[in-house]
């Protein structure tokens, strides 16, 4: 007879969903339903689909009968394969390399790292990524020398025998092989695998992984809402490193998130201004002076540097006055007539409200405007110094 176990369960949600292991002999099927909170209250009899439950829901729970099944290699990609098929993410993934089996997949299944990866249970790994935008990688080299010097930072040397050019190299050919021509290449420089131990000196050799994430063509984001970080920022030396250690940014994000708010500014040890979770921040000053933090105790943001670059162009035109790195205060910031989120992620963001000070008028300025129109034209259409063409 089979039994059944349930895994979640959120009967607070209007339609809420529980998933089942069907048991049988030969195997376990993953069965998901839905079903209304009043049938929840109400649980003595419940059909999902052909299966008939009789009873409380909670007189089935702990009640299976089978032990763990020992699983083949193959049952475990089919395993896999078959979560993935379940999930439903807002991402998709389309190829990835792995220095670890030494070439790139474009099966999801198969996108795993070794769980003994320095870089996953320690921290001990460097990040970045690239936009793709129109069948063009957009600023690749210079997150390239970005993850370089994070390695370095890091005490993690380049795998034997990979170099800057063909790690430049295997980068393009995993975006070729995804076929993306939107979406975005993040990547990853890890000790690598070898033990459990904390230091990475029983690991045999560090490890580089790519990933391409489907996306869309680059847009305008909507003005949003900010809040101060109550979350501790971490010091100069991790600041400055672009590194997997994101523990102080998640949460700095999802207080950001239970608070309405899009994302957290950090201060820092001398109460300025630092920078968001994932991106870098700006003003326009009443004067037309486009201000940002110093990037000595926070990271260099590659977007933001290519902004600072690209603005020159207002200044010549007569809507910037200037363009410079200050230390500024939270009062300062408060009082700007524009402020923006700057990455590549969010591109350049309009900040309407920080905490509860509305900034400037309440509306996306002009400049910010201004700027994001820049970026998105230098994307599409920059000097081959920012956009190198994917060989598809």
């Amino acid at each position: 007879m089979a039994s059944f176990h349930i895994l979640s369960l959120t009967p607070q949600a209007p339609n809420s969903l529980a998933e089942f292991p069907y048991h049988s002999q030969s195997s376990i099927r993953f069965v998901r339903f839905r079903f209304s909170v009043h049938e929840l209250r109400n649980p003595r009899r419940l059909s999902f689909r052909g299966f008939r439950i009789m009873g409380s829901i909670a007189d089935t729970v702990g009640h299976t009968s089978d032990a763990p099944p020992v699983l083949s290699s193959s049952e475990v990609i089919e395993r896999l394969r078959t979560s993935r098929e379940n999930q439903e993410s807002q991402q998709q993934y389309l190829a990835m390399y792995s220095s670890v089996f030494g070439g790139i997949t474009t099966d999801p299944a198969a996108m795993v790292l070794p769980i003994d990866d320095h870089m996953v249970h320690r921290g001990h790994g460097v990040f970045d990524t690239a936009a793709i935008v129109d069948g063009y990688l957009y600023e690749l080299d210079q997150h390239l020398d970005r993850i370089l010097r994070s390695a370095s930072m890091a005490k993690i040397s380049l795998p034997i025998p990979y170099d800057r050019e063909m790690i430049r190299r295997i980068l393009i050919r995993t975006v070729s092989a995804s076929k993306c021509r939107n979406g975005s290449l993040r990547y990853w420089l890890s000790a690598g695998p070898g033990d459990f131990q904390l230091s990475s000196s029983g690991c045999y050799q560090s490890a580089l992984y790519a990933v391409v994430i489907q996306g869309k063509p680059p847009s305008r984001s909507k003005g949003i809402k900010v809040i101060t970080s109550s979350v501790p920022m971490k010091p100069p030396q991790f600041s400055i490193m672009k590194s997997v250690n994101y523990l102080p940014n998640v949460l700095s994000k999802m207080e950001a998130e239970e608070k309405g708010a899009y994302a957290s500014i950090w201060l820092d040890s001398d109460g300025c201004i630092a920078e968001g979770p994932n991106m870098n921040v700006a003003f326009i000053t009443s004067n037309k002076e486009l201000m940002m933090p110093h990037f000595d105790k926070i990271l260099s943001g590659c977007t933001a540097k290519r902004i600072i670059n690209l603005a020159e162009r207002l200044v010549k035109e007569g809507q910037l006055q200037s363009i410079s790195c200050e230390n500024l205060t939270m009062e300062e910031g408060k009082k700007a007539d524009e402020m923006m989120l700057i990455g590549s992620g969010v591109l350049v963001c309009p900040v309407l409200q920080w905490d509860e000070q509305i900034i400037g008028d309440g509306e996306e300025g002009p400049l910010v405007q201004a700027l994001f129109e820049l970026l998105i034209e230098d994307m599409k259409s920059g000097p081959p110094t920012v956009r190198i063409p994917v060989p598809y």
